[in-house]
């Protein structure tokens, strides 16, 4: 009898112990532990209201990023998928943009915007354990994602590139900058409208050399015009360039209708 109520007080202090462990040291995790093959189609589809929720600004979606190594329980690891896209504004005009997508997000997400030591920050709860965040990441430019919190890692996630076709918009953007056109597009990122349908971006590297963003200004509406940045909307479509990097980067996304 006296062994069993020191095995029992001895398991008990184990589970104290490895509970204290979990809460001061393991992020979040979802609890009922979907798939992270059950979750993407969720952050797809948060990542599609975000793209409703910018429509008439410079944006592009951003590849999907799968992180290994977070921890279900003290014994089982899991994987984290997130999903979004960046947007660029006018310096200074951040909050703002994220004070617009959170009124424009449903309702039932609790939308709201606070500052942190890093600057304002959006967050909101998508459901099914799926959280958004908006955040400035460089003067001028905001991203926004959907996170899945950690869950069993059922399925090496990657971007399958779609057959997507450059584009005229595209095209014309690189035809303007005395670029050729590659044959086929480096990246394509594809996520789901919430009246149905698709949003994309197709993004192209464009070389090295520095060059003048100056004759893509007759091609659309000007966005955002910086030295190194430019993007304009030509119909449904934005094309942004940005040549702030080692190669020069074409990006042409279309969005959700209505």
């Amino acid at each position: 009898m006296r062994r069993l109520v020191a095995a029992t007080v001895a398991w008990g202090v184990l589970l104290a112990g490895l509970t204290w462990w979990s809460v001061r040291h393991d992020p979040p995790t979802v609890k009922e532990q979907r798939s992270l093959s059950q979750a993407d189609p969720m952050v797809d589809g948060a990542v599609g209201r975000l793209v409703a929720a910018v429509d008439g600004e410079a944006w592009e979606l951003t590849p999907a990023r799968m992180r290994r190594g977070c921890r279900l329980t003290p014994l089982a690891d899991g994987a984290t998928l997130t999903r979004g896209l960046d947007v660029l504004v006018a310096g200074g005009s951040e909050r703002a943009l994220l004070e617009r997508v959170a009124q424009r997000l449903p309702a039932d997400w609790r939308a709201g915007v606070h500052t942190d030591p890093e600057g304002p920050r959006l967050r909101a709860d998508a459901g099914e354990f799926i959280a958004v965040d908006g955040r400035v990441v460089t003067d001028g430019r905001v991203r926004l994602s959907a996170t899945t919190g950690c869950r069993p890692a059922d399925t090496d996630y990657a971007d399958l590139l779609p057959e997507y076709p450059l584009g005229s918009d595209l095209e014309a953007a690189l035809r303007a900058l005395g670029r050729p056109a590659p044959a086929g597009a480096d990246a394509v990122v594809v996520t789901r409208c919430p009246a149905g349908g698709t949003a994309n971006t197709i993004r192209v590297a464009a070389g090295a050399e520095p060059l003048s963003l100056a004759p893509l200004r007759q091609l659309g509406t000007a966005l955002v015009d910086r030295p190194e940045t430019y993007a304009y909307r030509s119909g449904p479509v934005v094309v942004l360039v940005d040549g702030s990097g080692d190669q020069l980067q074409v990006a042409a996304s279309t969005g959700c209708a209505g």
